[in-house]
């Protein structure tokens, strides 16, 4: 038989647990919905589709930038946007629910910076793949 401890949840542990999964949850319905909205078809008050290829994106408009610096410009928003969330979630959570040792702070800034510095590169190298493929799809005639 196995101890009760191994199988009953502890008392920070199902303190934790909550705030996590009310943060999860809130997290992902933002994220759902952003890609719902993102890639909801368009359509024009007499029900066609606004471009004649059915795109369901927004094309760049005048001055809008396109090729390395805006891909660039995207990555590295996109990572600094992270960071800073995750940051205010780990906060949150350290302050909220959670008071663990002195460096758990340091470490989770300096970790996840290296996570990112590792991940950054694949990340960027993706998008260019997705983009390019994208791209390439939109000249090719249906």
């Amino acid at each position: 038989m196995a101890p009760a401890g191994v199988l009953a949840l502890s008392l920070a542990d199902r303190q934790a647990l909550v705030p996590m999964a009310a943060g999860y949850l809130i997290l992902m319905s933002a994220l759902g919905f952003g890609l719902r909205r993102l890639y909801r078809p368009r359509r024009t008050p007499s029900g066609a589709e606004m471009w004649p290829d059915g795109r369901r994106t927004t094309p760049p408009g005048p001055g809008q930038r396109t090729g390395w610096p805006a891909l660039v410009r995207r990555v590295a928003g996109t990572v600094a946007d992270g960071y800073l969330l995750l940051l205010v979630v780990v906060v949150a959570y350290y302050y909220g629910v959670a008071r663990v040792g002195p460096g758990f702070l340091e470490s989770e800034v300096t970790g996840t910076a290296l996570l990112l510095g590792l991940a950054t590169p694949v990340f960027t190298a993706l998008s260019w793949l997705t983009e390019r493929r994208r791209r390439g799809k939109a000249r090719v005639p249906h």
